[in-house]
């Protein structure tokens, strides 16, 4: 998902729209942290955006305006058709993304 993201993060910037990335490799480790820790990784007041490949439950907790991820199962293709029929694309990862800046 970071590759994705960061793929998302250059199309955001051809649109002059800068963002940042975070990687979470451990949201166990992550919640362990103190509180100012956590504040400085994911700030208050900026719209968050995540990206699972995988459900979407435990990104919710974290402020997600929007979570770009899977909620149903039973899809069978090769992956490339699968990462476009559930939006892991750099081009929808970059719109939600830009989508979630609007509502802010």
């Amino acid at each position: 998902e970071v590759q994705l993201a960061l793929a998302a993060q250059k199309l955001l910037a051809e649109r002059k729209i800068g963002v940042r990335v975070v990687s979470m490799p451990s949201t166990n480790v992550f919640d362990r942290q103190d509180i100012d820790y956590k504040q400085s990784v994911l700030p208050q007041g900026i719209p968050r955006v995540a990206v699972e490949m995988g459900s979407t439950d435990g990104w919710w907790k974290y402020g997600c305006a929007a979570v770009v991820g899977i909620d149903t199962y039973g899809e069978s293709a090769p992956a490339p058709v699968l990462f476009k029929h559930f939006g892991f694309t750099a081009e929808n990862v970059a719109d939600t993304v830009h989508a979630a800046l609007l509502k802010a």
